[in-house]
């Protein structure tokens, strides 16, 4: 390497290194800043519990930014994250401020529709056995539910998309089933079921089989007939072609198909959780709605909220995983 080139090295490090710093301490210190704001600006309604609790979580954010950029220096892969994420870190501070200014600094918005940040805190400080009860029954239940669906439609899916005479008798009952909402089922559902959870699996199971299935079977359609005549002039047989051919080139789509059906299992599954269970996630929506405790409706809105990211985000790392080839050609 010439020494221009170690000039230029040099002075692309020293900058990366500048700038790692200034958003560093400029993340630590709006941290801190919304931290004062918490603690000395008195509240305009009531005295909100976990105030004080709330301060410490952002003074704590705040030393771990400042930690997180020191050991930036001799790991490259924290300081490129912490870089990647420095815009997001001002910006969270700011706007768990204005949060806390119009509810319970100023109290512009109205109680108890608008809760502060330290109420949700309060929620999960206090009512945790709860929340953690709910969203395991929810966790079963989503589970349960979108594993009959996935592999149900996984398996229709590849036998319309091989088989003329299933496909002849399975596409209508897809076209006609299929772009029906689940939750418009709900009634009949919870007649013919023998309780309310077998239903709700069902329900689910639905909400995920549509979208498996068409894109698996659009998958395994659109498969390049070359690759069938490749495998038979080696001697493949029709279950190699199947599971050695069909169905890889199709993972792709499949891949697209559980991604759209789990958005659509979440959506069922509050609504399911809302009619004669009693835990989870939507069960624990409607027991806040009605008692008006709007701050643990918030809590539970926003651990579904991460649970699903998630989710979506540990699909997304099994599907870079298996089709490697295609790493990053789809993005979450």
């Amino acid at each position: 390497m010439s020494s221009v080139e170690l000039v230029e090295t040099g002075e692309s490090v020293n900058t990366s290194t500048v700038r790692l710093w200034l958003q560093g301490l400029v993340a630590a210190a709006v941290w801190i800043a919304s931290a004062a704001l918490i603690i000395w600006w008195p509240n305009a309604v009531r005295k909100w519990p976990m105030t004080q609790g709330l301060a410490n979580v952002c003074l704590t954010i705040a030393a771990l930014i400042v930690l997180a950029v020191i050991v930036g220096r001799w790991s490259e892969r924290l300081a490129r994250r912490t870089q990647t994420l420095g815009a997001w870190l001002i910006a969270l501070p700011i706007l768990l401020s204005l949060w806390e200014l119009f509810t319970a600094k100023l109290g512009w918005l109205p109680v108890p529709f608008f809760a502060p940040p330290q109420a949700l805190l309060d929620v999960y400080v206090e009512d945790w056995p709860r929340l953690a009860d709910s969203l395991l029954h929810s966790a079963i239940l989503l589970g349960s539910g979108v594993a009959v669906g996935a592999i149900t439609g996984f398996t229709a899916g590849v036998a319309i998309g091989w088989s003329r005479s299933i496909g002849y008798w399975l596409h209508p009952v897809l076209r006609i089933l299929g772009p029906v909402p689940s939750t418009a089922l709900l009634p009949l559902c919870f007649f013919l079921f023998p309780s309310s959870w077998s239903a709700s699996v069902f329900l689910i199971a639905l909400a995920t089989w549509f979208p498996v299935t068409v894109l698996t079977w659009s998958g395994v359609s659109s498969v390049d007939k070359a690759y069938y005549d490749v495998a038979r002039t080696l001697g493949a047989s029709q279950r190699f072609l199947i599971f050695k051919v069909a169905i890889p080139a199709a993972l792709p789509h499949v891949f697209v198909g559980l991604f759209m059906g789990l958005g659509a299992s979440f959506s069922t599954l509050v609504v399911a959780e809302m009619m004669g269970v009693k835990s989870g996630i939507g069960w624990y929506l409607q027991w806040a709605q009605g008692w008006a405790a709007y701050a643990n409706m918030y809590a539970a809105l926003l651990i579904m909220a991460l649970a699903c990211s998630g989710l979506i985000s540990a699909l997304f790392l099994i599907r870079d995983r298996l089709l490697a080839w295609q790493q990053g050609a789809m993005k979450w």
